[in-house]
């Protein structure tokens, strides 16, 4: 494996870790089986809340 990676910008971690934090917390609340569009809306709301900006793309 190539040791040449650029390194992660500046505060990847936390954002990713805000994302995750989140994730969880409406899976817990909402429970499984609903469709996905129900756990994009809600995380979205959650990251929003949390002052992450959320942006979904649609086909």
């Amino acid at each position: 494996m190539s040791q040449d990676r650029e390194p992660l910008p500046r505060g990847i971690n936390e954002i990713s870790g805000d994302v995750v934090d989140a994730s969880m917390k409406v899976h817990a609340a909402l429970g499984p089986g609903l469709l996905e569009s129900a756990y994009e809306t809600c995380l979205a709301h959650e990251l929003t809340r949390r002052g992450r900006k959320a942006r979904w793309v649609y086909r």
